[in-house]
């Protein structure tokens, strides 16, 4: 009989169904229940319908409270066929959750799985050591869930231990964007092996979610061009700056700024010494000296020692400390320290 037990425990386990543990436990009370109203004497409580259900619950369950059990040797039989077809059953739900929950974490490694997430930054793309790069920047930021779409080269989740949700397949298919939650994206990098690749992948973008303005990285950025056909909010970085990448699907338009900064004629970077007429003078007092006079913003000084990038309002600077700001022009080399007096003064 224990033979014939253990290999019912064994098909049981086998079976890959959430309607196999039901079946299971049914069977066995339906089936327990007369064999033990056959064994036990005719005035046994056990047998009773109020309790007999109570005792084959704790039975199966292998708690076993004790305040009914069977008397008879028959009885007892019975009673060691409940408790095998409760530890079946215990054992094949188990086994069955496991399984499930084994399929569904290789799924999200191998990235196969459709992900239910939303307001997240999607990278499209893979880079070893690049991508790490960006992915550092946009995580330290804490906003933002991420999630890494790559081609279907790359076989497995290349960051497990950065906690984003992963997607592989052909980028440029609209269900595999789908499944990285493009829809519903904050934010997407479109991070190609080329131009024309970037093209492709921009395309799809701009069917599966034309109201986002991808962030695109492009080797060329004549291709810029190109791109804007497709959407004309299209934000393109040049591929070799991932911190600026990054920042730009932070916080967008910022790259716009930058290249206002580098541009002739645009928002252009300077500096002054301070002299020693404006010892001790506060980073405050320049900052509105600037701002009121030549409507110009003051982003850090360098003194003996130290750089320091927008210091609190009250920091002391020395003389002889280099201030650098940005301004449509140069502040003549006395312009600063008069506007100071003058702010003093009135």
């Amino acid at each position: 009989m224990y033979t014939v037990l253990f290999r019912l425990l064994q098909r049981f386990v086998g079976l890959r169904s959430w309607a196999t543990p039901a079946v299971v436990i049914v069977f066995v009370f339906f089936t327990s229940w007369p064999l033990m109203a056959l064994f036990e004497s005719a005035g046994s409580e056990l047998v009773q319908p109020a309790n007999y259900w109570w005792w084959f619950l704790v039975t199966t369950s292998t708690v076993g409270y004790g305040d009914f059990y069977p008397e008879t040797t028959g009885g007892h039989v019975v009673g060691v066929y409940v408790i095998v077809g409760g530890i079946a059953t215990l054992t094949t739900l188990f086994t069955h959750l496991a399984t499930k929950l084994e399929t569904a974490r290789g799924k999200r490694m191998s990235g196969t799985a459709a992900l239910h997430v939303s307001e997240h930054v999607l990278m499209l793309g893979y880079h070893s050591g690049r991508t790490e790069r960006i992915l550092d920047e946009l995580l330290a930021d804490g906003r933002h869930s991420v999630v890494l779409a790559a081609w279907d080269e790359v076989d497995r989740n290349p960051v497990p231990d950065r906690g984003i949700g992963f997607v592989r397949d052909d980028l440029s298919s609209e269900e595999v964007l789908r499944r990285a939650g493009l829809h519903r994206a904050r934010s997407v990098l479109i991070d190609a092996h080329d131009d024309n690749e970037a093209l492709a992948v921009a395309v799809t973008v701009d069917h599966v979610n034309p109201e986002l303005a991808p962030v695109v990285a492009l080797r060329d950025m004549s291709r810029a061009e190109h791109l804007r056909y497709v959407n004309s909010s299209i934000r393109c970085v040049q591929w070799h700056t991932p911190q600026m990448i990054s920042e730009e699907l932070l916080d967008p338009g910022i790259t716009q700024v930058y290249a206002e900064l580098v541009t002739h004629g645009g928002g252009n970077t300077y500096s002054c010494r301070l002299p020693d007429s404006l010892d001790q003078t506060s980073y405050g007092a320049c900052q509105l000296a600037l701002g009121r006079r030549y409507g110009a913003t003051a982003l850090a000084v360098r003194t003996r020692s130290d750089l320091l990038v927008s210091p609190e309002w009250e920091t002391r600077l020395p003389a002889g400390s280099t201030l650098y700001y940005i301004a449509r022009q140069r502040v003549p080399p006395d312009g600063l320290a008069r506007a100071i007096h003058e702010a003093e003064k009135a």
